[in-house]
């Protein structure tokens, strides 16, 4: 990885931006709101994070990687399809509109790479990342290779069915794991009490009893859909990435205790638990990652 290569994450609800130098070391991060319902505004907001990074770093070779939810295309250079959420993102070119080479991955594969390249799962060789965030993503990394399948579709756990009574999520899923703990379901989850898992916390802490049935309930689910995936790939590791992990215990404790009681754990094995080495960085530090390997590997 020679260039310095800027990764961008485009999030529900923020932009988080880093630059890299050519040892993976980060030298510079910032955020910026997405104002997702207006695409203009998040189009110029990614641009914006670019112009200021390359201003900081003082380098013309320079690539951009972009963490984005949706599936790309062939050649990583758009999302081919997004449903739901920011509009205007499908088929748009990147690499025209910031005038810099541009590769564009998965927000969960992007946060697979920086944990497979430069974080938790550098040296481990079967591993899912999920990403719990505005929506639930996944990713997985088999023989030390990210697995896409096909369409680019492979690792999308926030889809698998928890409850078959449930709402459809945006792919049509039944009471899917997305909606079972993504922080864009939270309103509804807390009949209108709660607007983000974060002010659900804080309730629960100050002795809010429903706020602590809604957050452990979508803990439970999250267990049982770890337990099922366990048992369709048998990974040593699973990486948790994405904002709602900065609840530390209070997720992480529970998990373990629910996870105790679903994952089926023959001849005493069971999968290790492990949080995202970069936080909520982990799409854009992977997605620049990406950018670099794709750059060198079409020289």
């Amino acid at each position: 990885m020679s260039e310095t290569a800027i990764g961008i994450d485009l999030g529900g609800t923020r932009i988080k931006a880093l630059a890299l130098d050519a040892e993976g070391n980060i030298l510079h991060q910032l955020y910026k709101l997405t104002n997702d319902g207006d695409d203009a505004a998040w189009k110029n907001a990614v641009a914006a994070a670019v112009y200021e990074l390359k201003y900081r770093l003082q380098n013309e070779n320079i690539v951009v990687g972009i963490s984005a939810p949706g599936l790309p295309n062939n050649s990583n250079t758009a999302i081919a399809f997004m449903p739901g959420r920011l509009q205007g993102l499908e088929n748009f070119a990147w690499k025209d509109f910031l005038q810099t080479p541009s590769y564009v991955l998965n927000d969960a594969v992007s946060a697979l790479m920086a944990e497979a390249r430069l974080g938790a799962a550098k040296q481990k060789r079967n591993v899912v990342m999920i990403t719990l965030g505005t929506g639930v993503g996944g990713a997985i990394l088999i023989n030390g290779k990210p697995y896409q399948g096909a369409f680019n579709k492979a690792g999308h756990v926030g889809h698998i069915v928890i409850n078959d009574d449930g709402d459809p999520d945006i792919t049509g899923m039944p009471g899917s794991l997305e909606d079972a703990v993504g922080n864009a379901t939270i309103a509804q989850r807390s009949k209108g009490k709660f607007t983000s898992t974060q002010a659900m916390l804080d309730a629960m802490h100050d002795g809010d009893a429903f706020a602590k049935q809604v957050w452990l309930t979508s803990v439970r689910k999250l267990a049982i859909g770890i337990a099922s995936v366990t048992n369709l790939l048998s990974p040593e590791t699973i990486i948790l990435g994405g904002g709602i992990t900065e609840a530390g215990k209070d997720l992480f404790e529970p998990l373990e205790e629910y996870l105790a009681k679903y994952e089926w754990r023959a001849g005493g094995n069971k999968v290790e638990i492990i949080k995202a080495a970069f936080g909520d960085m982990s799409g854009a530090a992977g997605a620049a990652c990406y950018a670099k390997e794709l750059h060198e590997a079409a020289k």
